[in-house]
């Protein structure tokens, strides 16, 4: 039986949310959280529902948003999770190396044996402009380390038993114990089968990717999604193993992980690492 611990519930979200020293209040907790500077220039959209546009289509990177930084940030350090996959990329990013930095203070950088690269973090990208903006901001994080790899790669239509998903053309190689699925955003999509498309404005991700490497997951991964509700339900209805699955309404994210027996000693030993202090 895998257990996990989840973030406390941020009391007054809904009133602090449109105020950002208020919801800075009500988020940091112990001095662990890191403290997300908002760029002036990133404040605004491009687009807005106003002009009647989609505001999911921007030339700008998103205002980062504390209480997903929150979630995210304390779900990997109170869980211990030290090999992280990242689809999308910004400041989440930072809160994550800030996680990673952190537990490997605690853990005085012990880590267990089956693992490549500890206090690792890989991020999956099909946006170049984006990513190479994310990458800047990164690198001059205080937080960044070179166990940080960025990995392009387009997104395509594909199917998924029988049913229409997307794709990583090229996906990068690493067995992640913790995935924060943020990404792509399906107006970026390439390409059509049988003329659909999820390139369209009343259509929404679908990610099938981790259905494909799901076999080689080890009990105790960790998957978190930033909303996503029908990519997670369609992630559910075609996963093969044994997966929780929890909602954070409050927050509007989901978090799965692999509640199985541990493959063998190794494992056991992932285990034990994860739930130690």
């Amino acid at each position: 039986m895998i257990k996990i611990k989840l973030p406390k519930k941020i009391k007054n979200l809904i009133n602090a949310k449109n105020n950002d020293d208020v919801i800075r209040n009500n988020l940091i907790i112990s001095k662990k959280f890191p403290k997300i500077i908002l760029d002036n220039d990133i404040k605004k959209r491009i687009f807005s529902k106003i002009k009647k546009k989609d505001i999911r289509v921007s030339k700008v990177p998103h205002t980062p948003d504390l209480a997903d930084l929150y979630v995210l940030y304390n779900l990997i350090y109170l869980n211990n999770r030290i090999n992280i996959l990242e689809y999308g990329c910004g400041s989440s990013s930072i809160a994550i190396l800030k996680a990673l930095n952190d537990i490997k203070r605690k853990k005085n950088s012990k880590h267990f044996t089956r693992i490549k690269n500890p206090y690792s973090l890989t991020i999956m990208d099909d946006n170049k402009f984006f990513l190479n903006i994310a990458k800047k901001k990164i690198i001059n994080s205080k937080y960044y380390n070179k166990n940080v790899n960025f990995h392009y790669s387009k997104c395509v239509m594909t199917k998924y038993n029988n049913r229409y998903a997307t794709e990583y053309s090229s996906h990068a190689l690493v067995n992640p114990d913790f995935i924060y699925l943020d990404g792509p955003s399906h107006v970026n999509i390439k390409g059509k089968i049988n003329n659909f498309t999820v390139n369209d404005f009343e259509m929404m991700p679908m990610v099938s990717d981790i259905l494909k490497y799901e076999n080689f997951l080890t009990p105790g991964t960790i998957i978190l999604t930033d909303g996503r509700t029908n990519n997670v339900r369609f992630l559910l209805n075609n996963f093969q193993r044994k997966w929780k699955h929890l909602e954070l309404e409050w927050n509007d994210n989901h978090i799965l992980y692999l509640d199985e027996k541990p493959l063998g000693n190794w494992n056991k030993e992932q285990i034990k690492f994860y739930n130690s202090n």
